[in-house]
Order: C-alpha cells, then structure tokens, then sequence
C-alpha cells in the first residue's frame, strides 16, 4: 500500500503531511506528495506515460515542482520513503487517476472547512474525493494555518 498526500502548497499542507506522516511511521508504507498545477486555458498538458509527464510539468513549473519536492524531502530526512508528484490538471479526477496509477491505498487531503454554502457554491476538493473515491480516505481538518 502506498499513500496519496494531495497539498495545496499553501501553509496547511504541513498540517497534512503531518498526518500522513503518522500513518507512514505506524505503517512503514510510502508516501506520495502530490500537488496538481492549475493551468491556464492555453496550456496544453503532456501526453505520454505518467513518468514522462511529470518531468514535463516540472519543468514548466519549476517553483511548484520545488515546493512540492521540498515537502517530500522533510519526510525522506526523517528516514520515510516519500516522493514528490507534479501533475497538471487540478482537479478531483486528476487526484484520483494518480492515486490508482501509484497504487495508493489511502489518500490524505485537507479541509478548510469553509461550511455547506461555500460548498455548494465553490465546491470542495476534499468532498469530490470522498464521493467518488473508492480508497479510504484521510480529512485533517485545518484550523488557523
């Protein structure tokens, strides 16, 4: 089993690589940092397999890439096998397609817990993932980050 940490990259997302840490340190499994880029419209995302991709994207978005990869190295200082994955095409489905590629057996995301109206409104990454996921899936609630 491998776990899927979807961040943001705001200062929440040590909130949820804490708790992910946690699982990965009782489990001993391996812990996948992923953070999917918002794209403009005209930015056409790279084809090919998942590997060849991600360079692809990391290259065009360096200071996402560095950000990510800086939250995967705090874990892998610590002695935990963790790696970093830039993807374009932010997005629930997008989360959820690199889940199953990495063979993840848990995913890990955030909840600002904004309330029921900015759900309905905005809508919540957190709660598309819950509905459509078929793994577990991990809520750590954000408070004040």
């Amino acid at each position: 089993m491998n776990i899927l940490v979807a961040v943001d990259l705001s200062p929440a997302s040590s909130v949820v690589i804490e708790a992910a840490r946690g699982v990965a340190e009782l489990t001993g499994v391996r812990v996948y940092i992923l953070h999917a880029v918002e794209t403009e419209p005209d930015f056409i995302c790279p084809e090919g397999d998942p590997e060849t991709r991600r360079v692809s994207v990391a290259k065009e978005f360096p200071l996402e890439n560095s950000r990510v990869q800086s939250l995967a190295n705090e874990l892998i200082d610590d002695g935990l096998d963790a790696s970093a994955i830039l993807v374009c095409g932010a997005g629930v489905d997008t989360t959820l397609k690199e889940a199953e590629i990495l063979e993840a057996g848990l995913i890990v995301v955030g909840t600002h817990g904004h309330g029921a109206v900015y759900d309905v409104l905005i809508g919540s990454y957190s709660a598309g993932i819950i509905r459509k996921s078929k793994l577990p899936v991990l809520v750590v609630p954000i408070r004040d980050a």
